[in-house]
């Protein structure tokens, strides 16, 4: 009876060695992709000495890509830092200046943000986030005495929230909100986007 007790012990000490730890999910670095549903919305901007006679907008696919870094606090809190870059299709916005055609085409965005959140369980993270914004855009203004082209870096910021779930040691996917203003030229340019992610994470 003895020996059994002995191998028995003998056997759950060697496994507690060769299993391998559990990773902690939402600590350390990670990369991943999006994609979702872009609004962007003008008015009042000023190009070339004129102004859009009418608030314009266009919803559009975005897809997108980030990497960052997660740091564990305590048992349920997570603070981190991430930069993205990403870019819409067919989002043109089309609308008039002093009754001229006017033609505002994001090009690309990126972003760096900080991000908080709080871990309803060891799989589900619960944050918001915010940080600086930055769009290329592609502005053309047709007229009787010809086109005229120009490219301009829009300055803003963003703030947003959502959730995200731990689908494997190294997987997890995500679910976001959020809100971009690009009006820092004096005039109106937002976005909203509801963004679905998926990171690997190391």
């Amino acid at each position: 009876m003895k020996a059994k007790l002995l191998i028995a012990t003998f056997v759950a000490t060697a496994g507690s060695f060769t299993v391998p730890a559990h990773a902690e999910n939402f600590d350390g670095p990670y990369v991943g992709v999006q994609g979702g549903f872009n609004r962007a919305e003008v008015a009042d901007r000023i190009e070339d000495g004129g102004v859009i006679d009418e608030d314009i907008s266009r919803e559009a696919f975005v897809l997108g890509a980030y990497a960052g870094y997660n740091h564990k606090v305590g048992e349920r809190f997570v603070l981190g830092a991430e930069a993205g870059i990403s870019a819409a299709f067919d989002d043109e916005l089309r609308g008039l200046s002093g009754g001229n055609p006017l033609t505002i085409d994001p090009r690309y965005s990126f972003d760096l943000t900080a991000r908080a959140g709080y871990l309803v369980n060891d799989k589900t993270l619960v944050y918001v986030r915010g940080g600086y914004a930055n769009t290329r855009i592609r502005t053309t203004l047709a007229s009787d005495s010809g086109t005229v082209t120009m490219s301009d870096n829009l300055d803003g910021w963003l703030v947003g929230g959502g959730v995200e779930r731990a689908l494997t040691d190294d997987i997890s996917a995500r679910l976001e909100y959020r809100y971009t203003d690009l009006g820092s030229d004096g005039g109106e340019f937002d976005q909203h986007q509801a963004l679905v992610g998926i990171s690997y994470n190391f």
